[in-house]
């Protein structure tokens, strides 16, 4: 019987990363999958320094619309509206997984010292909070370093993505001394892992798209 896969996106570029993943990991499964995209989202979330609560009861009822429109399960793919998502899943009657779990379930299996990186304060503090909550759920005792590469995000949105990937791969070179593994609190980040040298990455840095996609392979 065919399940049906529910996608909510806060940008449009992330329909085609995803679809690209799920062709090579879910290919010969009978899966359905569909997307809602909402770029406000994380733009309302960007200007207000914080997620707020109309937007969370937006990304409640997205997931609710997902829901509705015949959803097996529904992943959002947006870290910084992680908060939303997990209120989301108490009220839906399907599985709701927040992109960035899986990632953080492995990270928190992977070492002690965890390290996570972003672009975004918007986005460092709901990741580091969800690394914080599941070792305390699997019961392990980490030490977290967040990173933060001010203006890096504003260079990418403004045309210069060369300065943005110069200041992410700093400070992923400036973090891997320090601790056991990194993970990347946005999608966007993943590209500048491909431009380090094997000097450079002296730690696993992880990534949630892929991981999350694997993670649905497995369960879907």
């Amino acid at each position: 019987m065919t399940k049906k896969l529910g996608l909510i996106h806060t940008s449009a570029t992330l329909v085609p990363v995803f679809k690209e993943l799920l062709d090579k990991h879910l290919a010969g499964k009978d899966i359905k999958v569909f997307n809602i995209v909402d770029d406000s989202l994380i733009g309302n979330t960007i200007e207000r320094g914080a997620l707020t609560n109309d937007t969370s009861r937006r990304v409640v009822d997205y997931v609710g619309s997902a829901e509705a429109a015949g959803a097996d399960y529904i992943m959002v793919t947006c870290s910084s509206i992680g908060p939303a998502v997990e209120a989301s899943a108490a009220l839906t009657k399907v599985p709701v997984l927040r992109v960035d779990q899986p990632m953080a379930d492995q990270a928190v299996q992977m070492g002690k010292k965890i390290g996570v990186v972003a672009t975004l304060p918007t986005t460092l503090e709901p990741t580091s909070d969800l690394v914080r909550r599941r070792a305390i759920a699997a019961g392990k005792d980490i030490e977290l370093t967040s990173k933060l590469c001010e203006g890096a995000f504003d260079a990418l949105m403004g045309g210069k993505p060369e300065v943005h990937d110069e200041m992410v791969a700093k400070a992923l070179k400036e973090l891997s001394t320090e601790v056991d593994v990194i993970l990347l609190a946005q999608a966007s980040m993943a590209r500048v892992v491909g431009q380090l040298s094997d000097e450079d990455k002296k730690v696993p840095i992880l990534a949630s798209p892929g991981i999350a996609v694997e993670y649905l392979a497995k369960t879907l």
